[in-house]
């Protein structure tokens, strides 16, 4: 089995791309994911094939072993997103085929998807083997996507990193859920003190410190999440997806100091009303929503 490889086609919601992708890191030996259904130049989507995943899984199991595996998992995972409050139609319909493969160069295929992002007029990131002459004053963030989520692609990312360089004025950053560490690295390039990230997927850690690595930016990453944390910061982002974002308020805000920032994104604008409620709940005032084709995303502040 070590010259194969397995190669998973899955039907799904193109809107539920990073959630569905984290169960195949989290679950499975899983080499790479290529997000086939939306191909983005810049801003602009340039490609589409209608929401299928392919998902490069290494060939270490019998083919009958991994199917009852990936069965099994899609049945549990799809029963609990379902009860956290998302319907069948936001999921897709998981169908999906598996097939036996020989070796190839798959991670060429799947860099052929990344181009540049440019985020903002100051902000792009760029993926590790694309050559990129920045022009003057332009934040520039090197990134090899991998098993970690916020790549810069994602409209979600883009409207938290939008925020920072719209409302961050220095301080200390809190980057709650930080996948790649994107947004920590942006943070500190933007001229944070101190950034510190957390995440409950360990898969993402040691991604994210490379990350942090390449682009000359300290942080501190570490397993965890936001109701562990007890110092408190000037700025909190959070790119989670909406029913968790209403859970954790509570913790989100108790990490703010007085008159502290947040930007909180990964919110479906037909679920919105779900992180509203949290934010009232939670007496923070919206400074701004913002969108980006079906996502919103929020500014609160926390007052004295």
């Amino acid at each position: 089995m070590e010259n194969t490889y397995y190669e998973l086609k899955i039907k799904i919601n193109p809107l539920m791309e990073d959630l569905i992708s984290e169960l195949f890191f989290e679950n499975f030996d899983c080499e790479g994911i290529i997000l086939a259904e939306e191909t983005y130049k810049d801003l602009e989507m340039v490609d589409t094939t209608e929401g299928t995943l392919r998902v490069f899984l290494k060939g270490n199991d019998s083919y009958e072993d991994l199917l009852y595996d990936i069965e099994n998992i899609l049945d549990i995972s799809r029963q609990e997103f379902i009860d956290r409050g998302l319907n069948e139609l936001e999921l897709g319909s998981w169908e999906f085929t598996l097939e036996e493969k020989q070796n190839e160069d798959w991670s060429v295929k799947w860099k052929e998807k990344w181009d540049v992002t440019h985020v903002t007029e100051k902000i792009s990131v760029v993926p590790d083997w694309i050559e990129y002459q920045p022009k003057e004053n332009e934040i520039i963030i090197k990134l090899e996507p991998g098993c970690a989520f916020g790549t810069g692609t994602h409209q979600t990312t883009q409207l938290c990193m939008k925020a920072l360089e719209k409302y961050f004025k220095g301080g200390t950053v809190a980057d709650i859920g930080m996948g790649s560490g994107i947004l920590s690295i942006l943070a500190k390039k933007l001229g944070a003190s101190y950034v510190y990230g957390c995440d409950t997927d360990e898969t993402v850690i040691e991604v994210a410190k490379e990350n942090a690595l390449k682009n000359d930016a300290e942080c501190k990453f570490e397993l965890g999440s936001a109701d562990k944390i007890t110092e408190k910061f000037d700025f909190v982002v959070a790119n989670i997806l909406h029913f968790v974002l209403a859970e954790i308020m509570p913790d989100l805000k108790n990490i703010m100091k007085e008159n502290a920032l947040m930007s909180l994104s990964g919110i479906l604008d037909e679920k919105k009303q779900m992180v509203l409620d949290a934010i009232k709940r939670e007496n923070l005032e919206i400074v701004e929503e913002i969108h980006q084709d079906q996502w919103t995303s929020y500014v609160v502040k926390r007052g004295q």
